[in-house]
């Protein structure tokens, strides 16, 4: 069996070893080592990648209890050759491992919840717990863990004994057979866990959580952690320094500002709906004497389609109001006295569309056809 070096240290980067075998699967290859210090993806973190004997290792895993090393060309079994673990990603998935452990680790202390799911995903680490979280529960441990990591506190490994390992009370997704490896972090965490992890809290440098949302039977919440979390900030920052720019209004205030511009909104939204069913009904007279009346407005809002044909079918047969787009025309049709969807039918039909709904109001789309070729049609339905 590979003898894994980053079980020893976890700040190992670069190290040789012996190939003892290597396979070609697919355009890329299996290698395997007399000792590697690439950890292979497992227990919700992912592989370390680098490069192994001048070839880049893009991928590892545990087959069998052995740890495989994908590469992108062939190493000759037999010979040294020199690894070189990206320290970069390793370091991120330490602070987001260890992050993630002083994290699961409060969770479980304050409410009781197990961490049920794991990953260290591209864009965020998520975390399933059993139980509900809201957001202000979130915010409380987020500050706890913090609290943690500024204190740089150690992130101590133990291999103990079965004898001691009974004796110690400890997280754990499933039942554990064998030598057990165990990560303590004091005031934070005990969890039995295979990753790596950073040897003081304070290498995590901080804890963001991004959300808490619903998750089968309870929530599941993502964070980000050192670096990322900074990139993250820093994103953020300036988003709401465009913002705050584009509302004239100072940073800690933008919040205020985007309410007073939405209900602003809200407000001329209005006033242009009420303008527009004001110019329809000012069009809709020129129907008043029709059975079936027709009319084509484009001051109405798509909103306001519906409220505009219930007004115009009363007193007659059909109401039908028109909506000019692109690609022809958006309809409401209604009508007091009798089913509108066999004429709905009807209309889409010869003109290209498609609609639906209850019987006394339809809507939908008709692709061509003007007003007049349209009231035809349906003053030629019975």
């Amino acid at each position: 069996m590979t003898i894994r070096l980053y079980d020893q240290d976890a700040q190992l980067m670069t190290f040789t070893a012996r190939v003892i075998a290597c396979e070609e699967k697919k355009g890329q290859y299996a290698v395997t080592l007399d000792r590697t210090a690439f950890f292979p993806e497992g227990g919700g973190q992912g592989a370390d990648h680098g490069l192994l004997g001048g070839v880049h290792v893009v991928d590892c895993h545990e087959v069998h209890g052995e740890v495989v090393h994908t590469t992108d060309g062939p190493l000759t079994p037999g010979s040294e050759v020199r690894g070189e673990v990206d320290a970069v990603r390793r370091l991120d998935m330490m602070q987001q491992h260890s992050g993630e452990h002083i994290f699961s680790g409060l969770v479980h202390s304050h409410f009781g919840y197990d961490n049920v799911g794991f990953h260290i995903g591209s864009d965020a680490v998520t975390m399933d717990f059993n139980g509900p979280l809201t957001d202000e529960d979130v915010r409380m441990i987020e500050r706890e863990a913090n609290a943690i990591i500024w204190k740089n506190i150690p992130v101590v490994t133990l291999l103990p004994s079965p004898d001691e390992l009974k004796a110690m009370t400890y997280r754990s997704k499933k039942e554990l057979e064998g030598t057990v490896r165990i990560v303590t972090i004091e005031g934070a965490d005990t969890c039995a866990c295979c990753g790596t992890h950073v040897r003081l809290t304070g290498s995590i440098g901080q804890i963001k959580a991004l959300s808490c949302q619903k998750y089968k039977s309870g929530v599941r919440v993502s964070i980000l952690c050192g670096r990322r979390a900074l990139e993250e900030e820093t994103l953020q920052q300036e988003q709401l320094r465009r913002a705050a720019v584009a509302l004239s209004a100072k940073q800690h205030e933008a919040g205020e500002a985007v309410e007073r511009v939405l209900a602003e909104r809200d407000h001329l939204r209005w006033q242009n709906e009420q303008l527009g069913l004001r110019i329809f009904d000012l069009m809709a007279q020129a129907e008043a004497e029709r059975d079936v009346r027709v009319v084509a407005c484009d001051a109405l809002t798509p909103g306001a389609l519906r409220k505009a044909a219930g007004k115009l079918c009363q007193g007659a047969r059909l109401g039908l109001v028109l909506l000019a787009r692109e690609d022809g025309w958006s309809f409401a049709l209604s009508s007091q006295t009798e089913d509108v969807r066999p004429a709905t039918r009807a209309l889409c039909e010869a003109f290209g569309g498609k609609g639906g709904g209850p019987k006394d109001m339809t809507q939908g789309v008709l692709a061509r056809g003007g007003a007049e070729e349209i009231r035809a049609l349906l003053a030629s339905i019975g």
